[in-house]
């Protein structure tokens, strides 16, 4: 074999795995986008389509206090909340789903099964991607003690207030989304919310926390919170 097929043979198979890399690239960076914001819109379509099936809550006498219902269990890999983040624009919302499976975490968000249900005692923890699958957490380190997270049921909003983070820490550190999160400053039981994502942005060797605990919670028939007034 000649040299000059040689070096022809090498330059062609170095075109075709540069083309590969590309197209790779491509479907990380755009084609997992496009798909996750398809599905997270329609994760927010099925839960829309969900309240707007819950039937009127009767308006209660005053003074009067009906004891509150206990939550229903979430269902596993279906969306049960929709959660706003002002820190990372007026415009960001995301579906938070039941589990944190793979398949769960293309579709937004996801609560760790093993936590305290939406506005309950204990710890309600969320993961999400920082990056690909629509880069749901991409701006995670700009969140700042101070920042509201807020969340609605379709029932009520939940305000969370941000106390701690981000916390950098290793995916094995699961102390931290305990009941009383390990190194959040929290010393009792209370009613708190954990967020996760990976870091560095594009890796996964360790994990992005913070912390928050719930400052307010209004019907939504109120109307929106403080924080999501511009």
């Amino acid at each position: 074999m000649s040299v000059r097929v040689i070096v022809r043979t090498v330059s062609e198979l170095c075109i075709t795995v540069g083309t590969l890399i590309v197209l790779f690239v491509v479907y990380v960076l755009f084609w997992t986008g496009v798909k996750a914001d398809t599905e997270m819109g329609h994760q927010v379509d099925l839960l829309q389509e969900q309240w707007a099936k819950q039937p009127v809550r009767p308006t209660s006498a005053p003074g009067a206090s009906a004891p509150p219902e206990p939550p229903a269990p979430y269902k596993d890999a279906a969306p049960f909340a929709l959660m706003y983040i002002p820190r990372l624009g007026f415009t960001w919302n995301k579906p938070v789903l039941e589990g944190t499976k793979t398949n769960t975490l293309k579709k937004g968000l996801g609560h760790y099964a093993n936590t305290a249900q939406l506005g309950q005692k204990g710890n309600f923890a969320v993961a999400g991607h920082r990056r690909t699958y629509g880069d749901p957490l991409k701006d995670f380190p700009k969140l700042r003690p101070g920042d509201a997270v807020v969340l609605t049921d379709g029932v009520n909003w939940f305000t969370y207030v941000i106390d701690r983070g981000p916390y950098r820490t290793l995916p094995t550190d699961v102390q931290v989304i305990d009941p009383v999160p390990r190194k959040s400053g929290y010393t009792r039981a209370g009613r708190y919310l954990t967020l996760t994502t990976c870091d560095p942005e594009w890796g996964r060797s360790h994990r992005l926390i913070v912390w928050g605990h719930l400052e307010s919670t209004q019907p939504v028939e109120a109307g929106k919170p403080e924080a999501l007034r511009r």
